[in-house]
This record gives C-alpha cells, structure tokens and sequence, in this order.
C-alpha cells in the first residue's frame, strides 16, 4: 500500500516569489488543486514577483498560471 506522500497527486501546484520556490502542493482532484491555486492567490497575491502555476504531471501541461500572462 502506497501512502500520498510517496505517490504524490496528478496535480501539482507551484508558488514561486522572484523565481524562487516558496510552497508547492499536489493534488488528486482538479478542481480541489484550481481553488488552491485562488487561495493562494488571494492570500499570496502581494508577494513580490510572485507566481502561481498550476500543472499535470501526467501531460506536463500547466492547466492555469497566476497572474494571468
């Protein structure tokens, strides 16, 4: 039996500040990793140079960035 910590989610979200990262999460659920990602923004969203991505590692597709490019 694999635990989430050894098998991490499909959905991984990346907070980066002047390209740094700072804190990152992965997700099973889609949409449960999109309404991180608006938290994050709301809490985060004054941190200078910061970003958001959001991306699936299955396709290594970024679904979502924040700000918005």
């Amino acid at each position: 039996m694999h635990s989430n910590l050894e098998q991490p989610g499909r959905f991984h979200l990346l907070l980066a500040s002047q390209g740094q990262p700072v804190q990152h999460g992965w997700w099973n659920s889609e949409s449960v990793a999109r309404g991180k990602l608006s938290r994050w923004a709301g809490a985060y969203g004054t941190m200078p140079g910061g970003r958001i991505t959001l991306t699936d590692k299955d396709t290594g597709t970024v679904l979502q960035a924040w700000p918005h490019e």
